[in-house]
């Protein structure tokens, strides 16, 4: 989960796994994959950061994140 800020002023927290768009416009809006529309103060940027730390957190950035010259496990030549 990650921590948001309604325009209003208060804080929540969203499943970050359910993020499916962030947008300026100019306000930052997130769409769910549920279709849930959400306006948070924070700028695109830092939900972005907020997401990929959460990622890795949970080891999931890391497990699709390869090294660039590594080489598929398994392939034979």
């Amino acid at each position: 989960m990650i921590g948001l800020t309604r325009l209003n002023g208060t804080k929540f927290h969203v499943n970050a796994l359910l993020i499916e768009t962030v947008e300026e416009t100019p306000d930052t809006l997130i769409t769910l994959t549920t279709g849930k529309k959400l306006l948070v103060l924070e700028n695109s940027s830092d939900v972005i950061r907020s997401i990929r730390h959460y990622l890795r957190s949970i080891g999931v950035l890391a497990a699709v994140a390869s090294p660039s010259n590594a080489q598929s496990e398994g392939a034979t030549s």
